[in-house]
């Protein structure tokens, strides 16, 4: 199964579409989510901007993907996707980050892609423990390519650490 972990900045890769560790209002924030949109642009937020909202403030409610245009990134699209904060694991936490990829690879077939990067959803602010959005993280991608083998999947760590953690996941059976 074409599932590979690499360290390296998000923004820079040449992929048909990069995932975004999103805030519910699509507009920007810190982490990969700031780091993505300066790297496209202004006009990433517009087109965030331009999507509706689905209660107020919410463009993109957790668990659930938007996609707009890269912009001035690499990546032709950018899928924004909205995990779960860890609130310790006993409030619906690991199938909203479950369904956080789900919808990003669905989007990815709907608009007929096949190479896709995602970040560490929920692992930065959000505090979700990385060892465990790691498993889940390879569990959903697999789950979701079965069947499927002309999808890629990159999962993009920033650092050396959470590189390791991604690839322990990936190695677990």
């Amino acid at each position: 199964m074409p599932i590979h972990v690499i360290t390296t900045d998000i923004t820079r890769l040449s992929v048909d579409a990069i995932v975004n560790a999103a805030n519910p209002d699509l507009l920007g924030g810190g982490g990969v989510d700031g780091a993505i949109h300066r790297a496209a642009g202004p006009q990433l937020l517009a087109a965030c901007r331009a999507l509706p909202e689905t209660a107020p403030g919410v463009r993109c409610p957790t668990g659930e993907a938007r996609i707009t245009p890269g912009f001035d990134l690499p990546a032709r699209h950018v899928i924004h996707t909205v995990g779960p904060v860890w609130h310790g694991g006993q409030h619906g936490e690991p199938a909203l980050l479950a369904d956080c990829y789900h919808h990003a690879l669905q989007l990815l077939r709907e608009h007929r892609l096949r190479t896709i990067a995602f970040p560490a959803i929920s692992c930065g602010v959000y505090g979700y423990p990385a060892e465990a959005a790691a498993r889940i993280a390879v569990a959903s991608v697999r789950a979701e390519l079965a069947g499927d083998p002309a999808i890629e999947v990159q999962l993009c760590a920033f650092s050396a650490a959470m590189a390791a953690i991604l690839q322990r996941a990936l190695s677990e059976d």
